[in-house]
């Protein structure tokens, strides 16, 4: 994408997540018995026909970039992540990781907005017509190239994604607004009680000069260092041109341990959220998946083919690596990588963790399942 510099943001521990985000990124949450959550943004970039992303990340950082690297940074060439002042020493060692990373000159980021600010060099740094911010924990397929024509063609300063949701859970994200013609006239972050069932999804494209001066403005006011709380609203009351972008596929915002789960049921219905062949492949990926709708002692999951099952395992997502003893049995659960569960053991509505921890869901069959 010519001019457009893709900003990746992956700064989240994952403490709502339960034992599920307990050392463990939140971008690398594992996800779908296929991949990662960061992995459908990047899966999604690459698909849209960029050659790169920026990474803003702090927590862990070292971390979520080894991976990175080792997963996208090799072959095909087609596509890499940018670790910004990181980066040339990852160039330096295609093969494998760094021993040592350059010392830290620069402060703590405190919000989305402060890492782009912080970051600026590599942000804006060659004069990026545009800025397409995506966040490192959202499931969709999406093509972004419509969008920023769209963005182009009306000229605007901001572009804002958003889907309509039910108004029940309009209070977990930012409320959005728009008059007859498409032009943004509200938004409200988490809205104790909301009046519209339009939702902010977490992806827009700036105008990459007008994105810079409003950062610059806010920058060393008494801020939230956040691009949904501050930014966006700063630029809505001074009257700059913000179009709307619907999402009308399937697009999920991670955020509990209990929408983790809900998640996973819609990947197993007759009619999908997502197919299994849209999942990114990142998880051991030599390891083939299926989809069984009626196999005896595995109904309607998705398996890996290295899967040892002596029991039943129903209406599950199972990672590769994953051993269910005899006669135990495995309804409505999340099997992730190398998980073993024991002889007799039954496990309704779960997620199970590689060192064996059972994390319960909630078992509330209005949030999504499968119809058996």
């Amino acid at each position: 994408m010519d001019g457009v510099r893709a900003v990746l943001l992956a700064g989240g521990e994952g403490r709502r997540m339960g034992p599920l985000g307990r050392g463990r990124l939140k971008p690398l949450v594992p996800f779908g018995g296929t991949s990662r959550l960061i992995d459908f943004s990047l899966a999604n970039l690459r698909r849209s026909g960029f050659r790169e992303t920026l990474l803003l990340s702090q927590y862990e950082e070292r971390h979520l970039m080894d991976d990175l690297h080792t997963v996208w940074n090799g072959s095909p060439r087609d596509f890499r992540v940018h670790f910004g002042p990181y980066d040339e020493v990852y160039r330096q060692t295609p093969a494998g990781v760094p021993e040592a990373l350059p010392d830290r000159t620069w402060p703590s980021e405190r919000g989305t907005a402060d890492a782009l600010i912080r970051k600026a060099d590599h942000v804006f740094g060659e004069d990026p017509s545009e800025v397409l911010v995506l966040h490192a924990d959202h499931v969709y397929r999406f093509d972004y190239g419509d969008m920023l024509r769209r963005h182009r063609a009306d000229r605007a300063a901001l572009t804002v994604s958003y889907q309509r949701i039910e108004r029940r859970y309009v209070h977990l994200f930012g409320m959005v607004d728009f008059d007859a013609a498409g032009n943004l006239t509200g938004f409200v972050e988490k809205p104790p009680e909301p009046t519209s069932d339009l939702v902010f999804a977490a992806f827009c494209v700036f105008d990459a000069r007008t994105l810079r001066r409003y950062l610059e403005q806010l920058d060393g006011t008494d801020w939230q260092h956040d691009i949904s709380r501050d930014v966006i609203p700063a630029m809505l009351a001074a009257g700059e041109r913000i179009r709307g972008y619907e999402v009308t596929g399937y697009w999920e915002d991670i955020g509990t341990v209990d929408r983790y789960h809900r998640a996973h049921r819609g990947l197993l219905g007759e009619h999908p959220t997502m197919a299994l062949a849209e999942l990114p492949l990142t998880v051991r990926p030599a390891v083939t998946r299926r989809y069984v709708a009626d196999g005896g002692a595995i109904r309607f999951s998705i398996v890996p083919v290295d899967l040892v099952n002596a029991g039943l395992v129903e209406r599950s997502v199972v990672y590769p690596g994953v051993t269910v003893g005899a006669g135990a049995s495995v309804r409505d659960c999340v099997l992730l990588p190398g998980t073993m569960v024991p002889e007799g053991a039954r496990l309704e509505g779960a997620i199970v963790l590689e060192d064996g921890t059972v994390q319960q869901c909630d078992p509330d069959p209005a949030l999504g399942g499968v119809a058996s």
